[in-house]
């Protein structure tokens, strides 16, 4: 089938954001992609085309390719799980979309978990393709790939590159292909990514960890898999829907990685009646959300007594107030909102982990010109939330996490390091340490930083 949907395209930040939307149905779904794509040749693809039209007959599909892929602006590097988010709200934006049904694929099915549990008033159900919440081999979480193993992965997936019979053998894992749609998608990833962006996207995706996240998902999810995946274990997307609250898991006879070569039709099936249900019993309609997934921040001035001290009232209070100011510059900055301040503390909550480090590091190396230093600490996690404000014991951690930096530090959890994978920020290992009042023992890094 071919609908022909006009792209168009949304600013998120400084980069174009090609997307379409096609279909008038009751509710909005938003396919947020994994690996490579490209919005126009996708439809000429038999399979892939035929699943989309068909989540087109029953809503109002939003499709984009991610940036660096497809029709998106190239950029360096590739994207983090916390910018892709920024894109799909930039198109839900554009599309006058408020909130949406998000159906994730592979590693777009990572980013719609922190999506949904970072905005969970904008999610009204999630379909998850072939998902899995971490890459690399763990004690406790067999099921990923070691290091190496990885490495020989993105060799043999970059041959895609090179000679055709290298290339169409590259791609014969992702699914179980018909015979004419096996050369068509080695030209639909060869024009969706050029090799570098390919090498820097498999890359990032080798740091993702969302475990910690899936508890804190609240809209319904169902979790589709194919029982002859090769890249993503079926157990590995077990052991995901099974942390989720309430999600239900579908495993699928003879269907591979990808919806492709007859796998379609049971996913258009699956997904229809399944977000059909949550429409029918009301899970589209908004409500204030009671908590979600947030990042908080707490800084201090090291010190301060001692400072206050020397200084004398009038001078303290002038340094207090200049120190506020660049705060606040900061948080307006980056996207932080201002929870609660006590004396010489700030206490900061964002809806990025990575928005939160650069923040907190731009605090820092600023306030260094008044000739105090500020110590800094973050973590991620679920919060309660009631009239704008954020509580719950992941505030609590927080600011147990900051009691642990040192002069001029940025301390965070393990979780917030997690989070970050592929955005370029890097970690000295704290080692493990126990919080006042907080079970068990956590892990902190310190941001490491050059010269301010």
């Amino acid at each position: 089938m071919e609908l022909a949907p006009e792209t168009r395209y949304a600013r998120s930040g400084d980069v174009n954001i090609a997307y379409q939307v096609v279909g008038d149905g009751p509710f909005d779904l938003v396919f947020v992609p994994g690996y490579v794509t490209h919005l126009e040749l996708a439809w000429k693809l038999p399979n892939f085309g035929s699943l989309l039209a068909d989540m087109a007959s029953f809503s109002r599909l939003i499709k984009f390719d991610k940036r660096g892929t497809g029709m998106s602006d190239p950029v360096s590097g590739a994207p983090t799980l916390e910018t892709r988010m920024d894109d799909v709200r930039a198109v839900m934006d554009a599309v006058g979309s408020r909130r949406a049904a998000l159906f994730g694929l592979s590693d777009g099915a990572s980013m719609s978990v922190l999506f949904a549990a970072t905005y969970p008033e904008r999610t009204a159900a999630l379909v998850l393709r072939s998902p899995f919440a971490r890459t690399l081999w763990a004690s406790d979480y067999p099921w990923g790939r070691t290091e190496d193993e990885y490495e020989r992965e993105i060799e043999r997936e970059l041959r895609v590159y090179g000679p055709r019979e290298h290339a169409l053998a590259a791609v014969r894992s992702l699914g179980r292909f018909d015979n004419d749609e096996l050369g068509a998608f080695v030209d639909y990833l060869r024009y969706g990514a050029t090799p570098g962006m390919l090498d820097a996207l498999l890359r990032m995706n080798k740091d993702i960890d969302i475990r910690h996240v899936l508890p804190v998902v609240q809209a319904p999810t169902l979790v589709l898999q194919g029982a002859d995946d090769e890249i993503v274990p079926p157990e590995a997307a077990r052991y995901l829907a099974s942390r989720i609250p309430g999600a239900r898991f579908v495993e699928l006879p003879g269907v591979g990685h990808l919806a492709l070569g007859g796998g379609a039709d049971r996913i258009g099936v699956e997904t229809n009646r399944f977000l059909t249900d949550v429409w029918e019993s009301g899970g589209w309609e908004e409500t204030e959300p009671d908590r979600m997934l947030a990042t908080v921040l707490f800084t201090d001035i090291v010190d301060a007594t001692k400072k206050a001290h020397e200084l004398g009232d009038r001078a303290w209070r002038e340094l207090l107030e200049r120190h506020n100011a660049i705060v606040r510059r900061e948080l307006m900055r980056f996207r932080g909102r201002e929870i609660d301040t006590a004396g010489d503390g700030f206490f900061a909550a964002f809806d990025g982990p990575a928005r939160a480090i650069r923040c907190a590091c731009a605090v820092v190396d600023r306030v260094r010109e008044l000739g105090v230093d500020v110590r800094a600490g973050l973590h991620t996690g679920e919060c309660e939330v009631a009239d704008g404000k954020v509580a719950g014991i992941a505030v609590h951690t927080g600011a147990r996490v900051a009691a642990n930096a040192h002069a001029g530090e940025v301390v965070v959890s393990n979780t917030v390091k997690d989070l970050v994978a592929g955005s370029g920020i890097e970690f000295e290992d704290r080692g493990l340490h126990e919080l006042k009042g907080i079970p068990g023992e956590w892990r902190l890094f310190s941001v490491e930083r050059g010269p301010a």
